[in-house]
Formats: C-alpha cells, structure tokens, sequence
C-alpha cells in the first residue's frame, strides 16, 4: 500500500490520492494480481490521477517485484532504487512509513522547512545529508511525519514563522528573514506546475481515458483529444504517449491501451 500510495502522490494532490486509493488496492490487492495481468486495466485505474506514466512504471514494479523478489516490497534501498519509477524519496518514504527504518525523507515540505531552517538553497545531497544528522533513530517515522506537518501547515509558501515551534533555531528567521526566502529552488521543493486545462497533458489524458473504452481510430484521434480542428497537434502529442508506453498501434493501423 505504501508504495502505491507514494507513487500516487508524486505530482498529485493528497485529496484526489484518498478518494482513488482504496478501490485502486481493492483491483490490485498484491504484486501478483497486478504482474500477472497486462498494463491496460492497470492505466484504466489510474486514469484521472495524472501522469499515466506512473501507471506504466508501477506495473513494471510489480513485475520486477514478483520476478526477483518473490512478490515482497525489498526492503532495503539499493532494491527500492532498482524499481522503474522509484527514485530517492520515493524509496526512503517505503522504508519509513512500510518498514520504520531509520531513514530521513525529503520531501517538497521538508524541503522548505530544511531551506529556511540553514538560512541557504540546499542542493539535493546536502538536503539529504542534513536530514540524515537530523532524523530520530527512536522514532523515524513519527520524526519525519512531524517535519511534513511542519512544512505543510507551517513552514508554507507564505510561512507563518510566529506560530513555528522551531522559529527560535531557524537562521533564516533568526536573521530577520533578511534577503530571498531560501526554499524556492532549493532540493524537492516544487514548482508550480503548468497550466491543466488547455495542455498537451490534457489531451494524453482525454485519449487514455477515451482508450479505456475501447480502441480510437486514426481519424478519430483529434476528437478524442479534445482538439478536433488540429490534427497536427493531436498526432504530435500521442507519440509522445507512443514514447511512454501508454499507447500502441491497433492491428487495424489505430490506437489502443498496451496488452
């Protein structure tokens, strides 16, 4: 579950993650009933979360999972590491929250929390680094639980340093919050993301949710992805979803889900 859930969570809002969790473990309650099926329905499922490419990734997880680690989550972070779209924070997060390993996480949260706290931009070894000499070997997931609250209720976009508990010890507040707040730019703290509506990423989700029905024609893809007067777009953006593997050519020359 926790794995499922932090790859979710990459570029998606908590509260959109809730609602699709559950039925998503109810379709997929294990490694093996994901591995032994094709990506279709698992694309099908993940429709609407955004970035389908997650998708694509976890049921290559799951396969690799069954395949090399006998359908259990690894437990160590080499192996983590080892999964298609499983990077460093993803892979600390499964040690921490599934296995209560003493791992620091470094999230878009903590980041800005780590940012202001030294005062400076962080690269992303250095973020890793100070909050590995932060992090409570007593109790690591409530530690590292803690700094993500601190980061998403606190330590904000706009912080609200008069309410932070820490204030006293961060330097950046300390000095009076004098120049550029720190955390924009700094390691894992996010961007705002492009404009939905409109987007090449809007039509790579309007036609995988429109393949979840059933195959698209070649002269259908424009209405499909929603821009119906250009065909050249259309044509431009699926083979981006070609690249991905979302997508494949149908037997009769159009498109569909991959088996």
């Amino acid at each position: 579950m926790i794995l499922v859930s932090e790859l979710m969570l990459q570029q998606t809002q908590a509260s959109r993650v809730v609602e699709r969790l559950t039925p998503f473990l109810e379709e997929f309650p294990t490694p093996e009933g994901m591995a032994q099926g094709s990506v279709a329905p698992v694309i099908s499922a993940w429709n609407g979360l955004g970035y389908n490419r997650r998708a694509v990734n976890l049921h290559r997880a799951a396969r690799k999972i069954v395949d090399e680690h006998r359908g259990a989550v690894p437990d160590n972070l080499g192996d983590l590491l080892d999964l298609p779209g499983v990077g460093p924070y993803t892979a600390r997060a499964v040690l921490v929250f599934a296995f209560e390993r003493s791992e620091a996480v470094v999230d878009t949260n903590i980041g800005r929390v780590l940012a202001r706290w030294e005062g400076r931009t962080l690269g992303r070894q250095e973020a890793q680094e100070l909050a590995d000499r932060l992090v409570s070997h007593d109790d690591p997931w409530g530690w590292n639980q803690a700094l993500m609250e601190l980061g998403a209720l606190i330590c904000t976009g706009v912080p609200q340093c008069v309410e932070c508990p820490v204030s006293n010890s961060c330097r950046w507040f300390v000095s009076g919050r004098d120049g550029a707040d720190p955390a924009p730019g700094s390691a894992a703290v996010s961007r705002r993301q492009s404009r939905f509506d409109g987007s090449d990423r809007q039509g790579r989700s309007a036609l995988v949710r429109t393949l979840s029905a059933g195959p698209v024609s070649e002269s259908d893809l424009p209405v499909a992805m929603g821009w119906p007067d250009d065909a050249e777009r259309a044509h431009r953006v699926v083979k981006t979803l070609l690249t991905d593997g979302l997508v494949t050519r149908s037997e009769d020359g159009g498109f569909e889900l991959p088996t």
